[in-house]
């Protein structure tokens, strides 16, 4: 009965949302050049080199050498082994979705174990800096850098040191996961196989963008009010949440950042169902670093600090 239901209520979903594109082709068309474009304009560029210089490294057994300078820093703090910190600094460094790429290739190639690979996703899985500083602050024109640098990766690096000491504390930084490491694969077999899966890899990101952004049309023609209406597309898209409510509400555009929208989801549950990684668990991480996130931001908004 429960199956049925839902089967019901998600053909009743199609059947609005067909009906809604026929009725406005032309908001339709809007909304969908929007993903598409963001897609083309700021994810392929940004994203795919570092999708396929990752993807060498991997192959090429390269993660211990590139994390050697900055073993002694980010080791003590965290307990794990070469290959999660290598996800880590990529979650940060690179942004989304690299931090979800990165750890679901480590756990198929059998370098780190699907328990790590949780971890990671926990907290390593953030927007990146280039699109925070590039967009995301001049549309909200928000002041202070530090504190909203802070905020946006200060919190989940110390969301992710707490949890390496109580929900994760049974992590051995030194222990081998079970199962043969794949071997170390040639420069130019490696580079084959990962622009392969980065192409892959791009062209599903680009298809969500596109759709997500693309029922952007529901709230922009059923709600009136701006900031309910920014909410809902952030909820949905980020991207076009943050473009809609501008400088209007930044504390409320920062507070949805990491969640990063229903978009986001779908975008990390492509990088991880391969290594059959679970998303329920990354949303709830995501939904608690939403809510210390909003709680520092009403705090900073407020000027307590």
């Amino acid at each position: 009965m429960k199956k049925n239901t839902t089967r019901f209520l998600c053909s009743l979903s199609v059947f609005g949302l067909t009906a809604v594109i026929l009725l406005f082709p032309e908001k339709s068309l809007y909304f969908a050049l929007n993903g598409l474009n963001l897609w083309f304009r700021n994810m392929i560029p940004t994203l795919f080199p570092f999708m396929v210089l990752s993807g060498i490294m991997i192959r090429m057994n390269l993660t211990g050498s590139f994390i050697r300078l900055l073993k002694p820093f980010l080791f003590p703090v965290f307990r794990v082994n070469d290959e999660c910190l290598y996800a880590i600094l990529v979650g940060f460094l690179c942004g989304f979705p690299m931090g979800a790429n990165v750890s679901a290739q480590l756990c198929l190639r059998n370098k780190i174990t699907r328990r790590e690979a949780e971890f990671l996703l926990a907290f390593c899985n953030n927007i990146g800096p280039v699109y925070f500083i590039s967009f995301v602050i001049p549309m909200i024109r928000a002041s202070g850098l530090l504190p909203l640098l802070a905020g946006m990766y200060g919190l989940p690096l110390l969301y992710g040191i707490m949890l390496r000491h109580t929900v994760f504390r049974d992590l051995t930084p030194y222990r081998k996961p079970a199962g043969a490491a794949a071997p170390s694969a040639s420069f130019l077999q490696s580079l084959d196989e990962s622009v392969m899966a980065s192409l892959h890899g791009i062209t599903k990101l680009g298809g969500y963008m596109i759709f997500f952004n693309l029922l952007n049309i529901l709230p922009a023609l059923f709600i009136r009010n701006r900031l309910a209406g920014g909410v809902i597309s952030g909820l949905l898209e980020i991207t076009g949440g943050i473009k809609l409510l501008k400088d209007s509400a930044p504390y409320v555009s920062l507070s949805l950042l990491p969640f990063g929208g229903m978009s986001c989801m779908a975008q990390t549950y492509s990088m991880i169902r391969d290594a059959e990684l679970s998303l329920k668990k990354y949303m709830l991480h995501k939904l608690a670093l939403t809510a210390v996130s909003a709680a520092y931001y009403f705090l900073l908004a407020s000027g307590s600090f």
